[in-house]
């Protein structure tokens, strides 16, 4: 069996799939994964010698800018990632036999796998944007519903007007051009009635959240055995576990002085820094020896031995300090992060940061809220909770073609 896994996004949304690829690797299968062409992907899939196909232009190019992409910009991209799926698929999936969409709307992928007559499957990495009676849609870029519409029946339809307002013209223009009929209804059309969830059940419940039969397989995890360097292990063990501080690809949307706010906070609270440059070029304040300054990294590896971890609350990010067992501070900047801050806080293990500005003292207090024993014990008892087999689990369900 063969199997293109494709996903447009940022490290969270294209490891997992990469995970899946190892997972089927070990289950006989062949999988090739089409993703953006950022040196970053290119490296990972190298590293684990998957073949990639490239998708679409960087994500660094979209939104590592000094400013936030805007509504215009993400109609353009829209039709832009729209084409490059049509574009860059449909040769690579010809000897295929399923296709697994994901990452940012995944317009283009299905047509592709209708095209062809092969299985489509799509996989979400949270609920936010599955349809629901029990919570809004998120935001997207577009005429925003009514001030003070609450009805959800009328979110949700106004939602699926957005998606086709974003990808229905593009779509149904490279559909014809192959062959195929216009879609009325993009967003259902990508979903699905039976869409994977690739999340913790601990960690993201779904029984009940949406209307979809949705099929929840645990978070993709791509194990990683890499050594953690050297100059990290002299720093590690030189005193007690310090305590990490990242932000991943959130570029555009963190405050300007991020590194020093984090910095001075962990200090406050007597604890050494591991920062993580990530996409926003985070670098240290002073030249004092209580802060070490990191690339790209195994966290795997690294937040077991960490006192607690700051972050935007990604999936992947919020998957692996649970699987850690590290007490979570979690400072939401977009999208589905206020949610997986919420859920961290709910269990235990972790303080949800009040908005995604943090001060001096916003950010020193939930630190030493989440250095407490009791935030400690929540995060190991979350730790013995989280599954590490979704990844196992969609590979075998796509082998048996379930």
């Amino acid at each position: 069996m063969r199997v293109l896994l494709t996903s447009w996004g940022s490290r969270g949304d294209v490891e997992p799939v990469v995970g899946l690829a190892v997972a089927l690797r070990e289950l006989g299968a062949e999988a090739v994964v089409a993703a953006p062409p950022d040196e970053d992907f290119v490296q990972l899939l190298g590293r684990v010698g998957v073949p990639l196909v490239p998708l679409g232009p960087t994500v660094h190019s979209i939104v590592a800018r000094p400013a936030r992409p805007t509504a215009e910009d993400a109609f353009r991209l829209a039709a832009q990632l729209v084409g490059a799926r049509f574009e860059a698929l449909l040769p690579a999936a010809k000897d295929c036999d399923a296709v697994v969409a994901a990452g940012l709307m995944p317009a283009g992928v299905r047509d592709v796998a209708d095209k062809l007559g092969i299985r489509y499957v799509l996989t979400a990495y949270h609920l936010l944007g599955l349809p629901s009676r029990r919570f809004p849609p998120g935001r997207r870029p577009g005429t925003p519903s009514p001030e003070g519409e609450t009805d959800l029946k009328k979110l949700w339809e106004q939602d699926a007007q957005r998606v086709n307002d974003l990808y229905q013209e593009p779509l149904n223009t490279h559909r014809a051009a192959i062959g195929l009929p216009p879609v009325d209804n993009v967003r259902d059309y990508v979903f699905t009635d039976r869409p994977w969830l690739a999340a913790d059940p601990v960690l993201c419940p779904s029984e009940g959240m949406t209307e979809l039969d949705v099929v929840q397989t645990g978070a993709w995890i791509l194990p990683d055995e890499r050594p953690l360097p050297d100059g990290l292990e002299r720093f590690l063990d030189a005193g007690e576990p310090p305590v990490y501080v990242g932000f991943g690809s959130m570029a555009s949307y963190l405050p300007k002085d991020m590194a020093t706010t984090a910095i001075e906070a962990v200090r406050a609270c007597g604890r050494r820094v591991v920062l993580a440059r990530g996409w926003a070029g985070l670098a240290s304040i002073d030249d004092a020896d209580d802060c070490f300054v990191v690339g790209e990294v195994n966290q795997q590896a690294l937040f077991p031995r960490m006192a607690a971890v700051v972050h935007h609350g990604g999936a992947g990010t919020t998957t692996t300090a649970s699987r850690a067992g590290a007490p979570q501070v979690v400072v939401p900047q977009i999208a589905d992060q206020p949610s997986w801050a919420a859920r961290v806080a709910e269990l235990g293990a972790g303080v949800a940061h009040d908005g995604g500005t943090p001060t001096l003292e916003s950010l020193s207090a939930a630190l030493e809220t989440a250095l407490k024993p009791e935030i400690a014990a929540g995060a190991r008892a979350l730790a013995a909770e989280v599954r590490p087999d979704g990844a196992t689990v969609a590979a075998k369900l796509l082998l048996e073609g379930n």
